[in-house]
Parts: structure tokens; sequence; C-alpha cells
């Protein structure tokens, strides 16, 4: 290859001999040549650039759009937990409305406990027939159901959840004795009364309790504070009815106060 003063002469020689093979580019072909592979060039770098800024952007709407659905979630989980809160809060207005200013005990019945003197015990009438039924109200207010009785199998909730504040006096059902007391995991603190025709009762998530096995009590004597021991998460009795071992409705038994 040697360059002329007006182009450029390529000749091409075979190794075995041969005539030889010439190409001559005048000067505007030559410019022309280096032009279009610099072009040629600048174009190939010009892609391969632009393929990495859209490989990098492709990745950056990847990560956005996943994070996207992340906010999304966790939106979605707000607005359920604002849901949850808003219907708590509900509850919770429908317990202060029962435990206002203006609340008074609806028990005029009650039966305190003894207070040790001798004979204390034996100064009150023995209880009749009917006294006997857990029939009356096991609280000294009205309070607020929460959880019904959910019949089941396995026995899902066997009784009522009654809310009330902490320390709220906790009475006896109907007449009867004190056949256990004791700490459960589930019930926390609870006492359990033994009735007539089959009849027990169950008093759970006591703060305190105050009768002792084999006491005989009557009906609507206090025999514990309510609380939230167990397996609780707010101050709340719960009040079961079994007969013969199986639950009863309690409210089929006993009327909650108005």
């Amino acid at each position: 290859m040697k360059r002329g003063s007006r182009g450029l002469t390529i000749l091409f020689l075979p190794e075995e001999g041969g005539s030889g093979r010439t190409i001559r580019l005048s000067p505007l072909a030559l410019r022309m040549g280096i032009l279009g592979a610099v072009g040629l060039a600048a174009a190939v770098a010009v892609m391969a650039s632009s393929w990495w800024f859209l490989a990098i952007q492709t990745g950056r709407t990847w990560r956005l759009e996943a994070k996207v659905d992340s906010l999304q979630t966790e939106q979605m989980k707000v607005r359920l937990l604002a849901e949850e809160l808003e219907r708590v809060e509900g509850e919770y207005e429908k317990i202060r409305s029962l435990f206002g200013a203006g609340a008074t005990p609806i028990a005029p019945d009650l039966w305190l406990p003894p207070t040790g003197l001798a004979g204390a015990r034996n100064t009150r009438t023995e209880p009749s027939e009917e006294d006997h039924l857990p029939t009356a109200w096991p609280l000294t207010e009205a309070g607020f159901v929460t959880r019904a009785l959910i019949e089941g199998d396995a026995g899902d909730h066997p009784g009522l959840d009654i809310a009330v504040p902490s320390d709220s006096y906790v009475r006896a059902a109907g007449a009867g004795r004190v056949i256990r007391i004791g700490e459960d995991p589930l019930y926390g603190f609870f006492v359990v009364l033994e009735h007539r025709d089959g009849y027990q009762t169950v008093y759970g998530h006591l703060s305190t309790i105050l009768v002792d096995r084999g006491h005989s009590v009557r009906r609507s004597e206090v025999i514990a504070l309510s609380g939230s021991t167990g397996r609780s998460t707010a101050a709340h009795l719960h009040f079961e009815i079994l007969r013969d071992g199986a639950p009863v409705d309690p409210l089929s038994m006993v009327v909650q106060p108005g």
C-alpha cells in the first residue's frame, strides 16, 4: 500500500506468484471512507451507550415498581389497622358510657363477704330452693357483654365475657358451695361454685378471691373482685354456667340489667 500525491493505491500480491491486483482510491474516496469509518464507530458507540442507559433505566423501573407494590401493601395494612382501631374505639366508647359518672351499681341485694367475726354466717337465713339456682347477674353493675357463648364440639367459648372496671364486685349467681379456687394460664384467678340440680358456675380473670374452698355462699354474695389475669387483654369477668359438666348459655338463665 502506498500513498500517492492525489490519492491512495493498494496493491495486492499473491503468495505463490501470479499477477497482482491494484486498487486506486482517489482523495475524495479516501476521505469519504475515513469519514464513513469514523461515523460507523460513532454510531456503534452511541448505540452501546444507549443500551447501557436503557438497561440502567430498566433496572431502576423494576426497583421502583417493586417499591410501589410494597408501599401499596403497607398502605392496605394501615387502612385495615385504621378500620380495626375505629371499631375498637367504638366498642370502647360503649363501655365508657356504661361506666361514666352517672353510672350507679344495680345490686340492692348485695351481700358482702363475711368479716371473720364468729357466727357471722350463721346469722343469715337459710337460702330458699330458688336461691340455689344460678339465675342472678354475677356483677354489681350491668357491664358490657363483649363475647357470648360459642357452642362447639370443643367448647370454643363456653360462657360470657363481660367488660367491667378492675376490682368490681363479682357475686355468686346462686347459693352454693365453693369447690375450686386457684390460678390457671387461661382463666387466671378463678372460682368454681357448685349449686343444686347439677349446676356449677365459673368466674375467671379475677384480681382477688374473697372466699375459700369449702365455704358456703349465698345468692348475690360477693366472692371476688374482677381483673385481667390469665389470657386477657382488658379487665373483664368470664362467667360460665355448667349443668352436668356441659356449658349452658348464661343469657338463658340470667338477665343483664338494663
